[in-house]
């Protein structure tokens, strides 16, 4: 794109003004296809994993507040209370909140990686990218899929940390968490980029982004049950796109574990429409579907703002 692959030189031809005319070059532009705009996604894709490695203190910032939640607050309501006390069994509280840790290390990765677009803009490089001959949705496909893919790598650290938290080393069971954990990260991805597309200040967009991060998660049973909530309160998290993306994660983990069946319904009740539990594949369906509808929406702003 920026580097001129997009540009392919024709022969020179002789300018006709005289035996002593400069050599002209002409230019012909690829026709634009779904090939064309593949290539131009993985130039994306390429560039924000260069970026990624790069930026070592982006790599550990993003570590710190997972690992805090999981090591400290886990630990610290662990030694307060024994969960399942009398019940035959127990439950430890860092391994309940390990994929609540999991969803918000990509969460938070998804947004900063979101978040180049603005710095992009600040610096020209954006405009070099949107005067390239591919197409903007190419260019929104491109970021979306890089940043579930570097969320994701960074929640594979997290991953690394499952013994701690109780949670078994079983291979089916890490890669199950982290193909769920890729589809959160794209639809949270797609929803940074969304806002990134008319935000022009890196000051205001981490403004924003806290904002409505913090709700999100907390709202998300990341870090609580959701069963026995208060009416107002439940509303609200299956309200929230998040809780669709933490649940199936604890589901996978609780399915691996021993659990009695009356902690079970304590710690890992699902979500509930009605009293009709959702299952996890069409939790997953939602996120994805929310994931594409964010895209395309992206797709739309970068076409009348960027």
């Amino acid at each position: 794109m920026g580097t001129g692959e997009a540009v392919r030189p024709a022969e020179p031809v002789r300018d006709p003004a005289g035996p002593g005319g400069t050599a002209a070059v002409r230019v012909a532009v690829p026709p634009r296809g779904v090939r064309h705009d593949l290539r131009a996604m993985r130039i994306v894709l390429h560039r924000e994993l260069i970026r990624f490695w790069r930026d070592r203190l982006r790599m550990v910032l993003g570590l710190v507040q997972p690992v805090l939640w999981l090591v400290v607050m886990g630990t610290g309501l662990s030694n307060l209370m024994t969960a399942g006390s009398g019940s035959g069994g127990q439950v430890d509280l860092k391994t309940f909140i390990f994929p609540g840790v999991c969803a918000m290390s990509v969460m938070t990765t998804a947004m900063f990686s979101a978040g180049s677009i603005v710095w992009d803009r600040e610096f020209g490089f954006l405009r070099e990218m949107l005067v390239a001959p591919v197409s903007r949705a190419a260019i929104v496909a491109g970021k979306c899929f890089s940043g579930a893919l570097v969320a994701t790598a960074q929640g594979a650290v997290i991953l690394a940390l499952a013994g701690v938290a109780g949670v078994p080393y079983d291979p089916v069971l890490l890669l199950t968490l982290l193909g769920m954990m890729f589809l959160g990260a794209f639809a949270l991805t797609a929803f940074g980029v969304l806002l990134a597309a008319r935000i022009t200040s890196m000051q205001a967009f981490f403004g924003i982004m806290q904002m409505t991060m913090m709700p999100m998660i907390f709202l998300s049973g990341a870090l609580y049950p959701l069963g026995g909530l208060p009416a107002w309160l439940s509303v609200l998290t299956r309200l929230n796109p998040l809780t669709y993306a933490v649940d199936p994660l604890r589901q996978a983990v609780f399915a691996r574990l021993d659990v009695p069946a009356d902690l079970e319904r304590t710690f890992n009740p699902g979500i509930s429409w009605g009293g009709w539990v959702v299952p996890v594949w069409l939790s997953l369906l939602l996120v994805l579907a929310l994931g594409l509808a964010l895209m395309g929406a992206a797709v739309l702003q970068f076409r009348r703002a960027a």
